[in-house]
């Protein structure tokens, strides 16, 4: 008899230490009903602010309303709402059958299906878009320069839209053109309109005399550039894409008029007096020496960048405010290339290196190809928006991205 006492009290003692079996008949489904159906939570979805909902109800409330906060105390929840699967799982374990009959109920409803697709679709884009948000946070303070760039973006394009609509009909100005490509037949017809055969005879005998004489070489980048626009548009963004390159390009295509002045420049002779002037030492283009040859090698496969600062340097008295942008482009681009290296060190990726040279030179010579084939239909106006944009805009981005740079070092140091 007292044993029989001694394990009732024990049971007892058991139930007061163990609250869920004491309590777990007394939990009903109301405790777990959804405050916008009345009915039992079925993939019930938490918010921020702690509510739970069915996900369906969810959804057909946002369908509805289009706002994303809470239906019942109206706070906006963040991010995108996900199941809560503790709930879920405990509640369709403790009614089963109350679950599933709700499901069939909701699958069967074309509304709540068309809501939950809906609803989804606007999950995944906010998925999709919280990387890019995070980074926008993250480097909100290069903003700056964003700004001052949407600004000469948008004075670019005023210049642009005022120049096209005030030009006039350029098409047939000899000006416009080569005179060695000048003909008799252009000055017969409008605006000329030269009918005495001897008067053209006369312009076409002095025209080839003009031809004979020819022309002097470029002086400086202008005229280097309103004599081969689409030359030097290319060379610009070949050498701030891939310095290397475009100055293989040179030495391969354009030795002569291009490359011989760079490395004389850049690799002067020792006997070269220092206060000779730039255009001096350009008349007399000889065959590089090896000690130049070697200078350049070593420049040209460790420091590229500062071959380009160097040529803009020795033009500081021709082209002020143009050659300090080219000085401190090389220079951010030369800082760009650093942190890049740097990457590809701290994650041990060497080994890709051969094949990202690879694959860089492949692109670079597709967009290069690209350009020479469709560079006869581009407008001459079009070439020198983007020479200006190339020269004088791309410091301002690579401030911009140089500070991106620094801030994600940080981060990973800290």
């Amino acid at each position: 008899m007292e044993e029989s006492q001694q394990h009732d009290l024990n049971t007892m003692t058991l139930e007061k230490d163990d609250p869920l079996e004491s309590t777990s008949p007394q939990i009903s489904v109301s405790e777990f009903s959804c405050h916008c159906c009345y009915d039992i939570l079925i993939n019930p979805t938490t918010l921020n602010c702690g509510h739970s909902f069915c996900r369906h109800c969810l959804a057909l409330w946002w369908t509805s309303s289009k706002k994303t906060e809470c239906p019942e105390c109206r706070e906006k929840w963040e991010g995108f709402p996900k199941v809560n699967i503790l709930l879920r799982d405990a509640i369709e374990k403790l009614f089963p059958d109350a679950v599933r009959m709700r499901l069939e109920d909701v699958q069967q409803n074309n509304d709540i299906v068309q809501s939950l697709a809906a609803f989804q679709k606007y999950g995944n884009d906010q998925i999709s878009l919280a990387p890019n948000a995070g980074r926008v946070n993250q480097q909100r303070g290069g903003g700056f320069f964003s700004g001052v760039l949407s600004a000469l973006t948008g004075v670019a394009v005023v210049l642009l839209v005022y120049h096209w609509s005030s030009r006039e009909s350029e098409h047939d100005l000899l000006v416009h053109k080569a005179v060695a490509k000048w003909t008799a037949e252009e000055f017969s017809r409008a605006p000329y309109t030269i009918e005495n055969s001897s008067h053209r005879r006369a312009i076409l005998m002095e025209l080839e005399r003009v031809k004979a004489l020819g022309v002097k070489p470029p002086q400086n980048l202008w005229e280097y550039k309103a004599v081969n626009p689409g030359r030097s548009l290319f060379l610009l963004y070949a050498l701030r894409s891939s310095p290397r390159l475009g100055l293989l390009y040179l030495y391969l295509f354009d030795y002569t008029d291009t490359f011989l002045p760079f490395i004389h420049t850049i690799c002067p002779l020792q006997e070269d007096s220092s206060e000779e002037d730039i255009f001096t030492k350009l008349l007399d283009l000889r065959e590089p020496t090896w000690k130049q040859w070697r200078e350049f090698l070593v420049k040209y496969s460790f420091l590229p960048y500062q071959l380009i600062a160097e040529f803009a340097w020795d033009w500081l008295e021709v082209h002020y405010w143009t050659s300090r942008f080219l000085i401190v482009n090389a220079m951010l681009l030369s800082v760009l290339e650093l942190f890049s290296f740097w990457r590809i060190w701290s994650r041990s990726e060497l080994k890709t290196v051969p094949q990202r040279m690879w694959s860089h030179f492949w692109k670079v010579s597709t967009q290069g190809l690209f350009v020479a084939m469709f560079w006869p239909l581009i407008p001459q106006f079009v070439c020198n928006c983007l020479f200006y944009w190339a020269l004088y805009f791309n410091p301002i981005i690579n401030i911009d991205l140089v500070v991106k740079e620094v801030r994600r070092l940080e981060t990973q140091v800290f």
